[in-house]
C-alpha cells in the first residue's frame, strides 16, 4: 500500500498527545506497563520521561516530535506490515518515523522480549 500526500499531511499533524492515550492503554490492556512503553519511546526518539510529558503537554504534532528527536542508529531494523503499510516501503521520513514508534507499541503490547522490540539482539 502506498502512502498519499494526504495520508502524509495527516499524519505529520496529528498530535502526540492525542494517540500517546491509546498507545498506553494498548500496552496496560496486555500487561505491560507505562515504564516499558516509555522506554521503547526513548529508545527510538531519545526522549525521557521528562521531555515524552512537556511533548504531550505541549500538543507537540509528529513532525515536530520527530524533528526534535534523535532516532536511535537502529531504527532502520524496524520492519514489517502496520496499519496496512510495509514500513521498508514508506518513502515520507514522518510517516515512516511514525509508523516505526506503531509498529514498536505493536511489539511491546503482543508481549514481545524488550531485547527484540530494542533490536538489540
Amino acid at each position: 500500500m502506498k502512502t498519499t500526500p494526504e495520508h502524509n499531511k495527516k499524519i505529520a499533524e496529528m498530535t502526540f498527545a492525542s494517540v500517546y492515550p491509546h498507545y498506553l492503554s494498548k500496552v496496560e490492556n496486555k500487561g505491560r506497563t507505562k515504564d516499558e512503553l516509555h522506554q521503547v519511546i526513548e529508545w527510538l526518539t531519545g526522549f525521557d520521561n521528562e521531555k515524552i510529558k512537556e511533548l504531550i503537554d505541549d500538543k507537540v504534532n509528529f513532525k515536530s516530535f520527530f524533528e526534535s528527536a534523535k532516532l536511535n542508529t537502529n531504527a532502520g531494523l524496524i520492519k514489517g506490515v502496520i496499519c496496512g503499510y510495509r514500513i521498508e516501503e514508506i518513502e515520507n521520513p514522518i510517516t515512516k518515523q511514525v509508523r516505526y514508534l506503531d509498529k514498536l507499541v505493536d511489539e511491546l503490547a503482543k508481549g514481545k522480549k524488550m531485547e527484540k522490540i530494542l533490536r538489540t539482539v
